[in-house]
């Protein structure tokens, strides 16, 4: 079943949503995950990223392609659930939170999703401070998910969403994923370092 994050209204200073198009949008994206992972709260608190969504629909395939991409890294600096592979979808997803919570000590969650929107907006990700709400643009109660999260605005919300995403450009989605993957990773990486540095002082 398809279960897509519902865009909800943040403050300026707490949400960004830029165009995949628009040329700075590595570096904002960055410099945005840096500004939610500054925070002190978050210091020595294990980092997951959970990536949501399925592969047996176009427009909802955003979350695993994203963990797939984050899994290739092999990276030891955060713990990842959602790949193609083992997916997490709205069958498994409150056992996959309660799995995390039972194994990790208060984690600092990072939720990826697709989401539909505007159409004005589609094409855009949008990183947002608190929960997304998965399942919210097909009409779905699933758990929230994320401390913070990061959404990809694939298609256009508000008619037949099903039908919609099964009718979304796969290479639209597959572009949204690599810009995710990679400024997740990079910004993760500087987070590490910067900490570690200030450790050091």
């Amino acid at each position: 079943m398809n279960r897509l994050s519902k865009i909800t209204s943040r403050p300026e200073a707490s949400s960004l949503k830029i165009p995949h198009t628009d040329p700075n949008i590595h570096s904002a994206i960055i410099h945005r995950l840096l500004f939610h992972l500054s925070d002190a709260r978050i210091q020595h608190r294990p980092l997951v990223i959970v990536c949501i969504g399925t592969d047996r629909s176009t427009g909802d395939c955003l979350g695993p392609l994203v963990g797939t991409s984050l899994a290739r890294y092999n990276s030891s600096l955060f713990h990842l659930y959602g790949t193609l592979d083992e997916p997490v979808h709205a069958m498994n997803l409150k056992d996959t939170l309660t799995t995390i919570y039972e194994k990790f000590d208060n984690p600092f969650v990072i939720g990826i999703d697709a989401c539909l929107g505007q159409s004005s907006s589609v094409g855009s990700i949008q990183i947002s401070d608190g929960p997304l709400k998965p399942g919210a643009g097909v009409h779905k109660e699933l758990p929230p998910v994320g401390d913070i999260h990061v959404t990809g605005i694939v298609n256009v919300g508000g008619f037949m969403e099903y039908f919609v995403l099964q009718n979304t450009r796969l290479s639209l989605v597959m572009r949204l994923s690599d810009i995710i993957a990679t400024c997740l990773f990079a910004g993760i990486k500087e987070w590490n370092r910067s900490s570690l540095l200030a450790a050091q002082e």
